[in-house]
């Protein structure tokens, strides 16, 4: 019999900061709060993601499993298949599997939001950058 996931509360602060901050993936910094490799838990994967001021944000990519973001706070541009939409917080976006994304941030404050993939850990979601 497998394992069942259980009820976790945590927060970003208890979660170790991981960042991207090459010319190829962007500059982002990110807590993942719930990964079954990570926490007792399944099917979902999310986290908070932090893009500071100045350009900096997730390059163009692509991975099989869609995904959410909630803008929690600051003014970012999301690129999705090439259509650029300036997302401010309270902004949700649904982002389908496969399709071409990024967010960066050109303002001159931090831009924070959260995301979530329907899959058990984070670690099945292979990034594709470029032209994969």
């Amino acid at each position: 019999m497998s394992e069942h996931s259980q009820a976790v509360i945590t927060t970003a602060e208890e979660r170790p900061l991981e960042e991207w901050n090459d010319p190829s993936r962007g500059k982002i910094s990110w807590h993942t709060l719930f990964s079954s490799d990570r926490t007792p838990t399944d099917s979902l994967t999310a986290g908070v993601a932090e893009i500071v001021p100045g350009g900096g944000g997730l390059q163009l990519h692509r991975h099989e499993q869609p995904e959410i973001y909630y803008i929690l706070e600051g003014t970012g541009i999301l690129t999705v298949d090439g259509r650029e939409t300036i997302v401010t917080a309270g902004t949700a976006v649904f982002i389908p599997g496969n399709a071409e994304h990024g967010i960066r941030n050109d303002s001159d404050a931090n831009v924070k939001l959260f995301y979530v993939f329907p899959t058990g850990s984070f670690e099945d979601v292979v990034y594709r950058f470029g032209e994969d």
